[in-house]
């Protein structure tokens, strides 16, 4: 069997999630879809569309960032996180008005950042695999997790440039995180805890524009 399902994450032969990305991608496309009139209704008091808002980002989040953090992201796959967020952005927070309202613009990337401050969906991403990593680095030496975790399988990598593993985008980001020593740091669960959240809170792992 090339392609099957497993626990709602389509799995295929070749370890490639993009089918996947893309279903979840759509999934939450739709869901702000639905809302649309909801959020342009201008009779409509900003409080409860920021509720609802709030409610939707959370369910989205946990649609968009199911499968990432158990596998790895291409520059595609950030690409199009990331161009489906801002367009979602843009959607609920509408045009920007001049002096006059009949001169209006979008909002750029930038000034959408600085409007949205919770992390972005890649930085969810990034932010769980670490603190997963750090889970499974402090459990016991025989639980299951961490056997796989560290598990050598015996088998040689392909030609040409080595795609990305789980472990080296872990290892990327911990260093930026953590600094020099920074498995050491995972070892201690307040002090881990203490850097995600010092990261979650200052945009650490936030992406350039690109």
């Amino acid at each position: 069997m090339e392609n099957f399902k497993y626990l709602g994450v389509a799995l295929n032969e070749d370890n490639n999630n993009q089918t996947d990305l893309q279903e979840r991608v759509k999934n939450a496309n739709e869901t702000y879809f639905m809302l649309q009139k909801f959020f342009k209704n201008k009779n409509i008091p900003k409080k409860p569309k920021s509720r609802l808002k709030n409610t939707t980002d959370r369910q989205t989040d946990r649609t968009l960032t199911g499968v990432p953090e158990t596998g790895t992201l291409t520059e595609g796959d950030r690409k199009q996180l990331n161009i489906f967020e801002r367009k979602v952005h843009r959607r609920i927070l509408g045009p920007v008005y001049g002096n006059e309202k009949e001169n209006c613009r979008i909002l750029t990337d930038k000034e959408i950042y600085a409007s949205v401050k919770k992390p972005t969906v890649i930085e969810t991403v990034r932010l769980n695999r670490l603190r997963w990593f750090g889970h499974v680095q402090r459990m016991e030496g025989n639980r299951i997790p961490k056997r796989v975790l560290h598990m050598n399988l015996g088998t040689t990598r392909l030609r040409g440039r080595p795609r990305n593993r789980w472990q080296d985008e872990v290892r990327e980001d911990g260093r930026i995180v953590g600094g020099e020593g920074w498995q050491e740091k995972v070892r201690n669960k307040e002090e881990w805890k203490k850097l995600l959240r010092t990261a979650r809170n200052h945009h650490i792992l936030h992406m350039p524009l690109e």
